[in-house]
């Protein structure tokens, strides 16, 4: 059992979304915290590599275009 102290003005935001949605209060904020830790423990796809998105990038924003021209560019440059 918890027990939770919450400010007059959002208790009454809570009575209102419960009436709205057909709820009690407690079923309301029990959904809500469930949500809530829901998300905590599964970041999304951006959030786990952020770190590494762009980390490597060429500068060249015509790469995925012209592949082929750049790459033969390149083999002819290691060949002299």
């Amino acid at each position: 059992m918890i027990t939770l102290r919450l400010d007059p003005d959002l208790e009454k935001e809570i009575c209102t979304a419960a009436k709205n949605l057909g709820l009690t209060k407690s079923d309301l904020i029990r959904k809500s915290i469930i949500e809530y830790l829901g998300k905590l423990e599964s970041p999304n796809a951006w959030e786990l590599g952020k770190d590494y998105f762009g980390r490597y990038a060429s500068g060249l924003k015509n790469l995925s275009v012209d592949r082929k021209t750049i790459l033969k560019e390149k083999i002819r440059a290691k060949r002299t």
